[in-house]
């Protein structure tokens, strides 16, 4: 059995309601074992017989779906991979953190070298785009509700993706890996 952790985007924002409680009842009757959940932003941790990332993926967001009749894009990853995303936000921030916070955008895969350019090429003062494997990691040095949110290109470059604060990446590397 493979353990995965896996990041649902969206879930508990308006009327996308998806209690852990129930996530975790319905993971379980799917016949994923060890099922945890942390906090309640859908960051699940999970064993399962599935060896392959993105057929994880398909299949949890079609049971999500049948679950709660709404779509929620999923990113599953093998705990030594948050393991690498949370040593990268260490090397981002090397040089000083930031003053308004260190989020991990995370993807389904690693970006190519177009998508990567136009990621990182997006100049918008006091904002910074880190791409590291499969992680964009942003920073601000001006409040995150005032930063401007990433354009339709750069949507478009990151594919299905969710975003975690630096804070929560870490926590789940020591927890959970």
């Amino acid at each position: 059995m493979a353990t995965w952790l896996a990041f649902q985007r969206a879930v508990n924002v308006g009327a996308r309601k998806y209690p852990m409680a129930e996530l975790r009842r319905v993971l379980t009757e799917a016949g994923y074992g060890d099922v945890e959940t942390h906090i309640q932003t859908g960051n699940i941790r999970l064993t399962s017989p599935i060896a392959d990332q993105a057929l994880l993926e398909k299949e949890l967001e079609g049971i999500f779906a049948a679950d709660r009749g709404f779509e929620v894009a999923t990113v599953a990853m093998a705990p030594a991979e948050l393991v690498q995303i949370a040593r990268d936000a260490d090397a981002v921030t090397a040089g000083g953190v930031p003053e308004f916070g260190h989020y991990v955008e995370l993807l389904r895969g690693p970006l190519d070298d177009e998508a990567r350019a136009v990621v990182e090429g997006r100049d918008l003062p006091g904002q910074r785009a880190v791409v590291c494997g499969r992680a964009v990691h942003l920073l601000f040095d001006i409040p995150y509700h005032s930063a401007k949110g990433p354009n339709a290109a750069v949507r478009r470059a990151l594919g299905d993706s969710t975003n975690r604060n630096v804070k929560v990446i870490r926590s789940l590397a020591e927890k959970w890996c």
